[in-house]
């Protein structure tokens, strides 16, 4: 993926503006919409079942984007397992006590890095992915993310 820009911390996050802006922009003006029909005008079937349906586009939104991710995360936890029984034999009897978070923000490590700052991620009971993407020297990107 040459094409492909270098991520950074700052650069890493994936945004589809169509999904993500656009999309859930016009359901939330379908929720305010409903709404007001049912504040300003006579609430009747109708309107109540206008502010059901909006409720469910969102909830349809939302779980559009959570499943994929939930399923993502658990790939990225057996990805990194078995990079940890490459990269770092001696950790990999101890891959049972990272937690998906920690798998997460190790995942943009360099293999070059990455046994150092597992180590470091238990030693130090770090949990925040955040934090460790933050401790991430030579950043891999990861392109093929949901």
């Amino acid at each position: 993926m040459a094409d492909q820009q270098a991520q950074t911390y700052a650069k890493h996050a994936r945004y589809v503006p169509l999904f993500h802006f656009v999309l859930a922009g016009i359901l939330l003006v379908n929720v305010v919409i409903a709404g007001r029909h049912v504040y300003y005008q006579r609430m009747s079937r109708h309107s109540m079942w206008e502010i059901v349906m909006s409720v469910a586009f969102l909830l349809i939104f939302w779980y559009m984007r959570a499943f994929p991710i939930s399923v993502q995360d658990r790939v990225i936890r057996l990805e990194e397992t078995l990079r940890l029984q490459r990269l770092a034999p001696d950790l990999a009897s101890r891959a049972s006590e990272f937690t998906a978070e920690q798998f997460i923000g190790l995942r943009f490590a360099s293999d070059e890095e990455f046994p150092a700052l597992a180590r470091k991620v238990l030693d130090e009971h770090i949990d925040s992915r955040g934090a460790i993407k933050k401790m991430v020297k030579n950043w891999r990107g990861d392109f093929a993310r949901a």
